[in-house]
């Protein structure tokens, strides 16, 4: 995890302090309950949340208003995959440890986290061929393809492609994390090594297998997660954990359809920005499922 000061600004110091309630409440009487107006320095909320740098970042390449939506909507997805991303990294730390009822907080966030990534897509549903060709050749081969972040995303889910991580080589930092990622075993890898931990019936060439490459569905995980749901019971973790991993595969599942729907609407079968067939490219991408056991041991149960 990153230092928080490592994310501060350049020559830029941070100015939160921590109060106490008490603090606080002689602040309220002091004020008379009316918000505080003067402050010595930078304003907290600003140096906390830096507002006044997220503002900044929105560069539109053309005169056209529309595209504002575009470049923002894109921005704050991105900022979503990551929060994301963070949710399911702490997910994994806790399972790990065995701590399957913790992990259900971070991974039931996660979930709800990827529905304000799927309504972000309202913000763009205005938009039609003729609003996006106004911008559309400014952006040059730039596309949502190349998002970093969304393959971290992909890649803590289980769905893995080292052919996809090419496109960083020249960003070394970013390739590094990328290869670092897929070298690392998976959300799912996590679940399964925890459910062999648990005593059911996982061979060893799955629990040893090269996380790197995409795992292949495999009956002795989805019997266990048969085994699982045949109890009902409010103590069983592991139940709940199901559910909880089944929420976060349908919200993303369901980003990978508003995705498609959103290039229907906004180009047709057009190819695509970043070299590939587009509509259909995204059309033969989600028939990989996320979590694959977790719901063919459904038509089991």
């Amino acid at each position: 995890m990153v230092d928080q000061t490592e994310r501060r600004a350049p020559n830029r110091p941070a100015t939160v302090r921590p109060v106490t309630p008490r603090q606080r409440a002689a602040r309220a009487a002091r004020n008379g309950g009316e918000p505080t107006l003067e402050f010595a320095e930078r304003v907290p909320y600003d140096a906390y949340v830096q507002a006044s740098t997220l503002h900044q970042l929105q560069r539109p390449l053309s005169s056209d208003p529309g595209e504002m939506s575009f470049l923002m909507v894109s921005q704050i997805m991105e900022l979503y995959f990551g929060l994301t991303c963070h949710e399911l990294r702490e997910t994994q730390r806790l399972l790990r440890a065995d701590q399957v009822w913790d992990a259900l907080a971070p991974l039931r966030r996660a979930a709800l986290h990827l529905e304000g990534l799927n309504a972000a897509w309202q913000g763009l549903r205005w938009m039609t061929p003729a609003d996006f060709n106004r911008f559309r050749n400014l952006l040059g081969e730039g596309s949502g393809f190349q998002s970093a972040m969304y393959r971290h995303l992909e890649f803590l889910l289980g769905l893995r492609d080292p052919a996809l991580i090419r496109p960083f080589r020249r960003q070394t930092d970013v390739h590094a994390a990328l290869t670092a990622a897929l070298a690392a075993p998976s959300l799912w890898d996590d679940v399964v090594a925890l459910l062999a931990r648990r005593g059911f019936d996982i061979p060893a060439d799955l629990l040893d297998r090269e996380v790197a490459v995409e795992h292949d569905p495999h009956p002795s995980v989805e019997a266990a997660w048969v085994r699982i749901y045949a109890d009902p019971g409010p103590d069983n973790h592991l139940r709940l954990l199901g559910e909880a991993l089944s929420a976060v595969a349908e919200e993303f599942g369901d980003w990978r359809w508003n995705h498609v729907k959103a290039v229907q609407r906004t180009m047709g079968a057009k190819v695509g920005s970043g070299g590939s067939a587009g509509l259909a490219w995204l059309q033969r991408s989600m028939s990989r499922v996320v979590f694959p056991e977790l719901w063919s041991a459904r038509t089991a149960m």
